[in-house]
This record gives C-alpha cells, structure tokens and sequence, in this order.
C-alpha cells in the first residue's frame, strides 16, 4: 500500500518521468456546486411546535407551520399542521390546513382535511373539504383568488358591515 519515499535519502536523484498527456488549454476552476435540495424542490420553512410568532410571514417559499402565528402569512406552499394555529389572513398557491386557522384563507388550492378547524371565509379556485372537517364562514370561488379585493362577483357576507361607498 505505502512505500518509503526516497525524496530525503541520500544518493543520486532520480527522475521521475511525468505522464504523458495530450496537451489542452488552461481552462478556469469550475464554479459550480450541487445544492443539497434538487433545483426547484427546496426544503419548506418549519416553524416548530414550541414557536410563537407575532408579526406577518412572506416568502416565494414553502411554510410549514406546527406552532402559532398572530399574523398574516403569504407563501407559495402552506401547510397548517395538526397542532398549530393561525390567527391572520393566509394566503398561498396551495394551502393544506390541518390545524387551526381564524380569519381569512385565499389560495388556488384549498384542502382541509378531517382535523381541520377554520373560522373564516374562503376564498378559493378549487377546495376539498375533508369528512370531519370543522368550518364556519363562507366559501367564494374565484378564478384569481390571489388578487386583493373582493373582484367580479365578489360576495359579501351579510353579517359583515359593508361600508358607505358599497352601498347601494
């Protein structure tokens, strides 16, 4: 496996003859690097089941949350665990609920499952409510449920004051 190196013997040097190889240009050090995550698959955010967070979340990302949030949340990918709950608007692409959220949720794609427990209204382009499932509010479908406002057809709730210049 190893051998003695006779660099630091005495004696008359030898050559050492170095390998033949074709000749090619000097090119730069390649810069690249494998990221842990597959390009366009990264790992969600996690806020653990211990964290309390009072303020709004935003991300082009993924969340998922386990603890309580008293704020909004903007995400791509939300998914509300068993455990957490979620006091604010949501706001994502796609939303798993399967905690606790009170106040408004608008997403393309809405999925509470059984043990999910929403108050407020939802306003979504496509929803599946699981059996067990607990829900009060309302349920609107919008072709962009992502955009502010209540948009063409928007509903209003009754029980909701609606303001003097929505008055008719």
């Amino acid at each position: 496996m190893f051998s003695k190196s006779r660099i630091n013997e005495p004696g008359p040097k030898a050559e050492v003859e170095k390998p033949k190889t074709p000749e090619t240009p000097m090119t730069k050090p390649s810069m690249d690097f494998t990221p842990s995550a597959p390009k366009g698959k990264a790992s969600a955010s996690v806020l653990s089941s211990d964290l309390t967070v009072v303020g709004n979340l935003r991300t082009t990302g993924d969340i998922q949350v386990e603890g309580t949030v008293e704020g909004d949340i903007r995400a791509h990918l939300l998914t509300v665990g068993e455990s957490a709950t979620i006091r604010g608007e949501i706001v994502a692409d796609d939303i798993v609920v399967n905690g606790r959220v009170i106040g408004r949720v608008r997403g393309l794609k809405v999925r509470l499952t059984s043990t999910a427990r929403v108050e407020g209204d939802i306003i979504h382009k496509t929803i599946a409510i699981e059996s067990g499932a607990h829900f009060e509010g309302s349920v609107q479908r919008q072709e962009d449920p992502l955009a502010n406002g209540r948009g063409p057809g928007g509903a209003v709730r009754l029980d909701t004051p609606v303001p003097a210049s929505d008055a008719e």
